[in-house]
């Protein structure tokens, strides 16, 4: 990134973020493709193009500052029902970046993994994508977690559909039934809840993204399209969750600093699906 001094300033911004507490799982709603684009007079899919160089530095900017999980909105349930046009172009450009990226998150000891209906996915997209999961499975540092044809409302219904199954098959008591039992079987299962998540272009909404998994999520909404968005973006937003103060229901007085970021103590990654 940028020449030699600007690499330096950016180690020493990353050194002084370190010195804070860490988010261990950041979530991006990547929002702002589209107007960004149409804004420039150029079609929806050059804008979606357009972000793969966000996502790649965003993605090493995560890694470099060890983050352990990282999750990226990336298509969702209801994109489906966009122009096919558009829809196709994005199948493409999942194949395109699952092939072309693997030597980047292999360099960078980046795993990857998914969470959705991906098999929902045009065929080479699903192909592409099996296939560098496959490839980064025993990679050490960052996980990089993809949301692809997901939505929160279809989680929480399949994790109550396997519940019940469980239930009706004798394999558990309506009594056991728990949030930690329960989120088990929510498709991000094996991921930590996300500690800070970011929405960019302006809107101030989750739509319809990891509904449960957000209860005690610090959120951070920003006018900056993807395709705009930096490093200096990031960091700004991990400095405001720092400056916050997670609670958890508990009074400030109650708080010990042995117990902080206590609801996301252990990370456990694979693809889901």
């Amino acid at each position: 990134m940028g020449n030699d001094s600007d690499r330096k300033k950016d180690a020493q911004e990353q050194s002084e973020l370190k010195k804070g507490r860490m988010p261990r799982h950041i979530a991006i709603i990547m929002d702002g493709n589209g107007r960004w684009a149409e804004r420039r007079d150029l079609t929806r899919t050059a804008g979606h193009r357009s972000a793969r160089d966000v996502v790649r530095d965003t993605v090493r900017a995560c890694g470099e500052l060890e983050i352990q999980v990282l999750t990226l909105f990336t298509f969702g349930t209801e994109n489906w029902n966009r122009p096919w046009g558009e829809v196709l172009s994005l199948m493409q450009l999942l194949r395109d970046s699952s092939m072309q990226e693997l030597p980047e998150l292999q360099d960078n000891n980046v795993r990857l993994v998914a969470t959705g209906h991906i098999d929902r996915l045009a065929k080479q997209a699903k192909l592409s994508l099996d296939h560098a999961i496959r490839s980064t499975a025993k990679n050490t540092g960052l996980t990089l977690n993809l949301a692809l044809s997901y939505d929160g409302r279809s989680d929480i219904i399949h994790a109550a559909r396997q519940v019940a199954e469980k239930v009706a098959r004798g394999e558990l008591s309506v009594e056991d039934i728990d949030s930690d039992e329960f989120a088990s079987h929510l498709l991000s299962g094996d991921l930590p809840d996300p500690d800070l998540m970011i929405r960019t272009s302006g809107e101030v909404r989750l739509s319809n993204f990891m509904l449960w998994q957000s209860a005690y999520t610090e959120f951070v909404f920003t006018p900056v399209f993807w395709p705009d968005f930096e490093r200096c973006h990031l960091y700004e937003a991990i400095r405001s969750y720092q400056a916050r103060e997670r609670r958890y229901g508990k009074t400030s007085a109650q708080l010990d600093p042995a117990d902080s970021d206590s609801e996301s103590n252990g990370v456990r990654v694979q693809a889901t699906a």
